[in-house]
């Protein structure tokens, strides 16, 4: 099936988020590219001289308000950088969304097509990156990912290593319950895992690579 026309049709506009400045913003493209007339998603797997050696990720990283202007820009210079692929060789469709995790990180999502037909013409950098590999897109469409669940704690109170215990939250000050004063359950975290024939694609990659999936068979639904 033809993908392409499909992707345009799942980008959303842009909306706020109240205190966005308190997490740590980041932005990330998922690549798609068309080798023999077949649409593939591609990823990448993090190299060990990076925060998150050996991680599964997209292409992208943390915004700087001093160097940009704009989550988009900074999908794309790193594409660039990661991938080693020259700018206009990318086809941004626009953004599917905006993740925030429950571990105050915020993922600016675009989707874009790398006009290339190979992927030997990418010269991927080898201090950020250690491999980069393709899943065809209908993998994702015709697969659900296994669902698993972390349990969610919050704590008012940090312990040093040297075992000083430093209170964050001055519970008994502030008057508040005195359930407060020890750490309390915040519910569930869902975590997605895809189990594919490259490497296990999990936490916030397979959420993106799930909403993007969603997505396109709502479309593709709409169509039929």
């Amino acid at each position: 099936m033809d993908y392409l026309n499909t992707l345009g049709r799942i980008v959303v506009k842009d909306c706020s988020i109240i205190g966005k400045d308190l997490y740590i913003n980041s932005a990330v493209l998922i690549p798609i590219i068309v080798i023999d007339k077949t649409e593939f998603v591609l990823f990448q797997k993090r190299s060990t001289a990076v925060r998150q050696p050996g991680e599964v990720s997209f292409p992208g990283g943390h915004f700087n308000s001093r160097f940009e202007n704009d989550f988009l820009s900074t999908a794309i210079r790193e594409t660039c950088e990661e991938l080693g692929i020259e700018k206009d060789k990318i086809s941004v469709l626009g953004k599917i969304g905006t993740l925030v995790a429950p571990m105050g990180i915020i993922v600016e999502t675009y989707l874009g097509i790398l006009n290339i037909n190979s992927l030997d013409v990418l010269k991927i950098d080898h201090k950020e990156v250690d491999k980069i590999f393709v899943i065809p897109l209908e993998y994702f469409i015709s697969n659900k990912p296994d669902e698993y669940f972390t349990r969610l704690e919050m704590h008012p109170f940090m312990t040093k290593e040297d075992g000083e215990k430093v209170e964050l939250l001055p519970v008994k000050e502030l008057g508040l319950p005195e359930k407060y004063s020890i750490p309390w359950t915040n519910g569930k975290h869902r975590v997605l895992v895809y189990r594919t024939s490259e490497e296990v694609i999990w936490g916030i990659t397979a959420e993106l690579i799930f909403e993007l999936s969603t997505k396109l068979k709502e479309q593709i639904d709409k169509q039929l």
